[in-house]
């Protein structure tokens, strides 16, 4: 029988579309059913016409809908996808905006630190109403594959709250495996020139890896290569290389202090510790500014806004351009469709997945969200015993578990006092800010993002009530130490191509970094 795949947040410029060509690239699930939902209709629909157009192209079985009625898109659903972004860039803007005037300086702000936080505080609400949703009309059995940051805390609210098989899904493992195996190249090929006599490869069927951690701050804790561990020497592969060097200079000292590379990008990494962004005028030191996720101010909504804006203007093109070809070679490495391969056919796929602990790390808590290796086939998904993680690196993913923890429980409960001990601990909240500034950033932030966040309907209130008595303490009128503007349609018409690029670099699911 047909599977029928169910994609919550539709309405997205790329990853949709990406994800149903990877499983539409399998031939067993040539002829699934999908349907998309959305809350907004005009981004419905234009996703809607270029997926449909791609099944078309292709001549494949498969059958499609969209609906903007989240019950009519989740009956009867196997598989169910999020990708949502709760309150979209109007309280993405606010998450990047309002904690600047105290200070903090965020490039993504969607996981940890005080963008991350009040992200958990919108989406979580709205997951757990989906997660209702899926008990009650979806299959029996359905699979709920959440790729909506903040992961953790997203996860561990449906897992705790929700009743509903959940697993989180990040792209982040494997873009730190490419980046190992270049470096690793660089080493092995001592000086050599590509394509010169005796120069080696190195891909990443050549290098095993397991990363352990919690998500956006898992560590690869083996690098094997030719038999032996490369682990200790990536160190000096990475001060080596012409461009890492430059552009990961957070990862790489992380790296050089816990002695072990972590998975996510340098823009995300240094707002989840508190050294590298807590002195606007040492920013520039630790950050690059040749592509957003090295570490620009605001970065991500910047690309996201441009991306958005362009793809209004420049959807007419999209249509004509040629359809992509699905192919099973050439499909993403995003895990939905090689989880869902597995599920279905019995081909087993190892990769790396968002699950609690449950004693998987013996030394993360029990509750948390740990981001491990794990194995898929028709009987499941399997996730094996590992070692302790090293006590420094246990010591980093503790800290932020900590907060992942507190704002959960805040979001699913409405707590305010619970929400401020969430910025409190946060690492770089922490190193910026005092009790009373993170105390009145809270209100600000909730009287900011009212319209999103209904379980504060009472504390909001009160919030409003004391700013309008209170000194202002967040006065800073910094746009942060490395902002650039973001680009006008009439601006990127100038250069057509870059824009379409720049409105692919808006969807997190087209920056995997393989090798």
């Amino acid at each position: 029988m047909p599977i029928k795949v169910a994609i919550i947040g539709a309405g997205s410029i790329g990853f949709t579309r990406r994800l149903m060509r990877d499983i539409l690239s399998v031939p067993e699930l040539a002829d699934s059913e999908f349907t998309f939902h959305d809350l907004n209709k005009h981004n419905l629909d234009m996703i809607a016409q270029l997926a449909a157009r791609d099944i078309e192209a292709n001549r494949l079985p498969a059958k499609l809908s969209a609906t903007t009625n989240r019950r009519r898109a989740l009956e009867g659903a196997d598989y169910v996808l999020n990708t949502t972004r709760i309150g979209g860039l109007k309280a993405f803007a606010h998450d990047i905006d309002i904690p600047l005037k105290y200070g903090i300086d965020q490039c993504v702000g969607d996981t940890l630190c005080a963008g991350g936080i009040m992200y958990g505080q919108r989406n979580i609400p709205q997951l757990l109403a989906f997660c209702k949703d899926i008990r009650e009309v979806a299959a029996n059995d359905a699979l709920f594959l959440n790729y909506a940051n903040p992961m953790a805390m997203n996860t561990w609210a449906a897992l705790e709250y929700g009743g509903v098989n959940t697993v989180g899904l990040c792209h982040g493992v494997q873009g730190g495996h490419g980046q190992i195996c270049q470096v690793i190249e660089l080493l092995v090929n001592k000086g050599k020139k590509p394509g010169s006599r005796n120069y080696k490869t190195v891909s990443k069927k050549d290098v095993d890896i397991v990363a352990s951690g919690i998500n956006h701050q898992t560590w690869y804790v083996s690098v094997q290569y030719e038999g032996e561990d490369w682990t200790e020497r990536l160190l000096e592969g990475f001060e080596r290389h012409p461009r890492f060097s430059e552009t990961e200079k957070v990862r790489i000292d992380m790296l050089r202090r816990f002695g072990y590379y972590s998975t996510e990008s340098n823009g995300h990494l240094s707002e989840y510790v508190p050294w590298y962004r807590k002195r606007p005028r040492e920013i520039r030191r630790w950050i690059s500014l040749d592509t957003w996720i090295n570490g620009e101010t605001g970065g991500y909504l910047r690309v996201c806004t441009e991306g958005r804006n362009w793809f209004e203007t420049d959807f007419p093109n999209w249509m004509k351009a040629e359809p992509p070809v699905f192919s099973y070679d050439t499909r993403s490495e995003e895990h939905g469709s090689w989880i869902i391969e597995a599920l279905e056919t019995g081909r087993v796929y190892r990769g790396h997945f968002n699950v609690r602990n449950d004693g998987v790390v013996p030394n993360l808590p029990n509750e948390a969200i740990v981001e491990v290796p794990g194995y898929v086939d028709k009987n499941g998904m399997s996730i094996p015993q590992l070692e302790d993680l090293p006590r420094g690196c246990a010591a980093v993913c503790n800290q932020s578990i900590a907060v992942q923890g507190l704002a959960t429980e805040a979001a699913v409960h409405g707590d305010i006092e619970l929400l401020r001990q969430a910025f409190m601990m946060d690492s770089l909240v922490g190193a910026v800010c005092d009790p009373p500034e993170i105390w009145q950033m809270v209100d600000e932030m909730l009287v900011g993002q009212a319209e999103w966040l209904p379980q504060y309907k009472k504390e909001i209130a009160r919030a409003k009530k004391r700013l309008a008595g209170a000194k202002r303490l967040g006065t800073k009128s910094t746009k942060g130490a490395a902002r650039l503007g973001t680009k006008s349609v009439a601006q990127m018409k100038k250069n057509a191509a870059a824009a379409r690029k720049i409105a692919d670099a808006a969807d997190k699911g087209n920056l995997l970094g393989k090798k």
